[in-house]
């Protein structure tokens, strides 16, 4: 009987404590952030038509107003620039560059002095 009292005690004892548990601290919820993608260049293209090439882009995403500027390369010579002003209401670009032989064309994508993307054309070996 002795035993039985003393499982008895330790189970009431063992019981109150555990009643007692709970959490130290309260878990904090961090703040929303706001996530702000930057500008990205869509569906670039650069083809040859006839005695010219033609690039067309579309930006994607936020952007503040501003100027898609191309700069146009055979192999390491700059060839020109060119620049076109995209807004809201026109995300669509076309830069044309004479071009009567055959190269290894480049066309370089900047928006607000960013670099955003190279498009390739390759017709001879570089």
């Amino acid at each position: 009987m002795s035993s039985r009292l003393l499982i008895l005690l330790l189970s009431g004892a063992l019981g109150a404590g555990l009643t007692g548990c709970r959490y130290n601290f309260v878990p904090l919820i961090p703040a929303q952030t706001e996530v702000r993608l930057p500008a990205r260049i869509t569906g670039a293209t650069l083809v040859r038509s006839g005695e010219q090439l033609r690039l067309q882009a579309q930006i994607d995403g936020r952007f503040e107003p501003g100027y898609l500027n191309v700069r146009w390369f055979d192999g390491s010579r700059e060839l020109g620039t060119d620049s076109v002003y995209l807004d809201s209401a026109q995300r669509q670009a076309t830069f044309v560059l004479d071009a009567p032989a055959k190269g290894a064309y480049r066309a370089v994508l900047a928006f607000g002095g960013v670099v955003l993307r190279q498009v390739e054309l390759y017709e001879v070996q570089p």
